[in-house]
């Protein structure tokens, strides 16, 4: 099963693959962190770990089935001469799932009533699990067919998405408590998620969108961001604010 370890190919793919997981994981550590902030500051670790774990055990649950897997691509029925899987059912009900939740989530922010922290007990905690575990399994869908499509190797999978999930579970609270603290990079956050959500209902009607179309944006976006909260605070600081240097320059 791990005779791969002796081939120096095995190990580049098994790097690259971990890479792809990571990076495939991003929505889902965003998605984790903004739900998590909504629970009192005692409960966000637990739910956050929690929350991880589930999302490593659901890829791995799906990676070791991987003959249904490859089953969900079967036609089950047809709309309007398309044909309809259990993958693009998943696919479909995940991102109209992931757009509402998102757009829930911002309203929320901007115009919801302030909750309480005694409102958001231990009914809130496992809603918020709910919530994540319903995810994890559209998240994972897409991770574990990227998998597949990279790897033979089960063996180098599994490591690969044990080795992602133990990178999101040290990245997510540090991006989590940076989210919380910049309410802009939250709603920045909550469009992305809203984006992914259309990419998946878009994908479940079959019609394929580049993932590195997405993720150019997304990371354009955090770009222009970090920006503009540098020279945010910056302003606070009561210092000069940026200025352009002029190519040329008269002579006094």
């Amino acid at each position: 099963m791990f005779e791969w370890i002796t081939s120096p190919e095995a190990w580049v793919a098994l790097a690259t693959l971990a890479a792809l997981e990571i990076v495939l994981g991003i929505d889902n550590i965003i998605f984790i962190s903004i739900l998590v902030g909504r629970l009192p500051p005692k409960q966000r670790e637990p739910a956050r770990f929690i929350g991880l774990t589930l999302a490593m055990v659901t890829r791995l649950a799906l990676l070791f089935s991987i003959v249904w897997i490859m089953g969900l691509v079967e036609p089950l029925f047809s709309i309007f001469g398309m044909d309809i899987s259990g993958r693009d059912i998943i696919l479909l009900g995940g991102g109209l799932f992931l757009i509402a939740k998102a757009t829930h989530e911002i309203h929320n922010s901007l115009e919801g009533e302030e909750e309480s922290a005694s409102s958001l007990g231990s009914a809130g905690f496992w809603m918020v699990l709910l919530q994540i575990a319903l995810l994890d399994i559209v998240f994972s869908l897409d991770s574990v067919i990227t998998a597949v499509g990279l790897v033979n190797e089960i063996s180098i999978m599994a490591v690969a998405i044990i080795l992602a999930v133990i990178v999101m579970l040290v990245a997510a609270k540090p991006i989590g408590d940076f989210v919380d603290r910049h309410p802009t990079v939250k709603m920045l956050a909550l469009s992305f998620l809203i984006m992914v959500g259309l990419t998946l209902v878009v994908e479940g009607f079959d019609v394929h969108v580049p993932k590195g179309y997405i993720y150019f944006a997304m990371a354009f976006s955090m770009a222009v961001e970090f920006l503009n909260l540098r020279l945010r605070s910056k302003k606070a600081r009561k210092t000069h604010p940026v200025k352009l240097h002029h190519a040329l320059r008269e002579d006094s």
